[in-house]
């Protein structure tokens, strides 16, 4: 076999690969010697075949395995002789003159095919004792357990009927059907809705048109919608809302106790403020550990020059242009609405991706020399996990991750990712300050509108299915997820 780089340019390679026509026959007829024992052909005893009649019949048949074979393994071994890694799969390409496939199959011609690719670069690791990073811890103080004990209280208190007038903090049970220039909308009906009066749950002005109702009566109530509503067919628009009531509901008393606890599964009023306590910690670690996490990126991005596999960034840079575009539909947006131009998102987006990419390759590399590993209990935890935020489609996921190549990798990705960011934490230097709740979210959201609009997720999504019906005000933009390196 010859093995000839016809391209070496940047990170892009070529190869032509030629194995002459005596191999593939000797190779051919070594396998036709080892059938020759086990088939089976009329007029013939077991064993007695001629290997030319052998040939005859089975030879091109073989040869085409032998060379689906060829194709299939040879690349692998290749770029491990010439110690390269490809970025993605290696393009093969062979001839397409049929005349020069049977003269192939007939070990008349030599097999010949390129492989073209793009190597992963050669990385030297730096030295991450530079690297400094700040971790922002809040102190929780029993206020703030407290407050949110007393909302979970709220929430799980009881109500009782009551006659009369319903007030700031009743509950009313209705029908609702709501209206656009007198045309019922999608996601706007509603039947047997429990809405307690000062939760803000609706879009503003529906709940205190509610203020005097009682169990019976039937109103139109008159609201529009917010100019920056998800729905954008709604976005601004006066709506009215058909309302009949059914039941006006006092808020029982609000007590905290063990009583409450059981209520929730737990064994005491100790115990819930342990868990709230916990929860609270949880909530606030998570986005200490992302603004870490981006320190430590952000950083490695500036240690880190190099030229990226241009397959690579374009696929990474086709999903998230992608995403950008679904997120702009469901919207009803444009670039415009943004403050940006299509062909300036697109210099953005590209650049998020080769930034992507590149602390990707950055991150395997440290992972792979510190010998970090996903075992397959993570895996499966993970899979659990995507399974749970899918009630009902447990078997159509599962059946995704048994039979699409590669699947898997979308669970290891993450995990491996989070793993070398432990690994770099016992090796950068970290210095723990203690902030307020406030300063701790007010640094994130400051950091967050100091970004151009091309880099934020290009429009705000709709909660769900009911993202017409007016229980919710529309989310806040969330951020482009660059903190990502993979």
């Amino acid at each position: 076999m010859q093995v000839i780089e016809t391209l070496a340019e940047g990170l892009k390679r070529e190869l032509k690969v030629v194995i002459p026509a005596k191999d593939m026959e000797a190779q051919m007829n070594e396998r036709l010697a080892d059938a020759k024992d086990r088939v089976r052909i009329n007029g013939f005893r077991p064993g007695k075949v001629p290997v030319a009649h052998l040939k005859k019949v089975y030879g091109k048949s073989i040869m085409a395995d032998l060379v689906n074979e060829i194709i299939r393994d040879r690349p692998t071994a290749i770029l491990s002789e010439r110690g390269e890694k490809s970025a993605t799969q290696p393009e093969i390409a062979m001839t397409e003159d049929q005349d020069e496939a049977e003269k192939i199959l007939a070990a008349e011609a030599d097999l010949e095919f390129t492989l073209s690719y793009e190597i992963i670069p050669a990385i030297e690791l730096k030295d991450a004792s530079g690297i400094k990073v700040t971790r922002e811890v809040v102190a929780i103080d029993d206020k703030e357990v407290d407050d949110q004990i007393l909302k979970i209280a709220e929430s799980a208190r009881s109500y009782e009927t009551k006659k009369g007038k319903a007030a700031e903090g009743d509950r009313v049970t209705m029908d609702y059907l709501g209206k656009v220039d007198g045309e019922a909308f999608d996601g706007g009906k509603d039947e047997d809705a429990e809405l307690v009066i000062g939760s803000n749950r609706f879009i503003p002005g529906f709940e205190d048109q509610l203020v005097g109702v009682k169990a019976g009566d039937e109103k139109v109530v008159t609201v529009t919608f917010p100019a920056d509503y998800p729905a954008a067919h709604l976005a601004g628009k006066e709506a009215t809302f058909d309302i009949k009531v059914k039941d006006v509901a006092a808020p029982g008393e609000v007590t905290i106790d063990d009583e409450l606890a059981k209520k929730l599964g737990l064994e005491s009023a100790e115990r819930l403020r342990e868990v709230v306590r916990g929860q609270i910690e949880s909530q606030y670690g998570s986005l200490t550990r992302q603004k870490i996490k981006r320190q430590i990126l952000d950083q490695l991005d500036e240690l880190y020059k190099f030229d990226t596999p241009e397959r690579l960034v374009e696929a990474e840079f086709e999903n998230i242009w992608r995403q950008v575009n679904t997120d702009l539909q469901q919207a009803g947006k444009t670039f415009a609405d943004e403050e940006t131009t299509e062909e300036e998102a697109r210099e953005e987006y590209r650049k998020l991706a080769e930034r992507r990419v590149r602390l990707g390759l950055v991150l395997s590399e440290i992972g792979e020399k510190a010998a970090v590993q996903v075992s397959e209990e993570e895996m499966q935890r993970s899979l659990f996990e995507q399974l749970r935020q899918f009630p009902g489609q447990e078997k159509e996921i599962l059946d995704y991750f048994r039979k699409t190549p590669g699947a898997s990798a979308s669970l290891r990705a993450p995990l491996f990712e989070e793993k070398v960011i432990d690994h770099l934490l016992t090796e950068v230097a970290v210095t723990d300050k203690t902030v307020s709740k406030e300063e701790l979210l007010a640094d994130d959201e400051a950091s967050d509108e100091a970004k151009p609009a091309s880099k934020k997720k290009a429009a705000a999504k709709a909660e769900g299915d009911e993202a017409a019906a007016p229980k919710k005000k529309a989310p806040a933009k969330k951020k482009a997820a660059d903190e990502s390196a993979e």
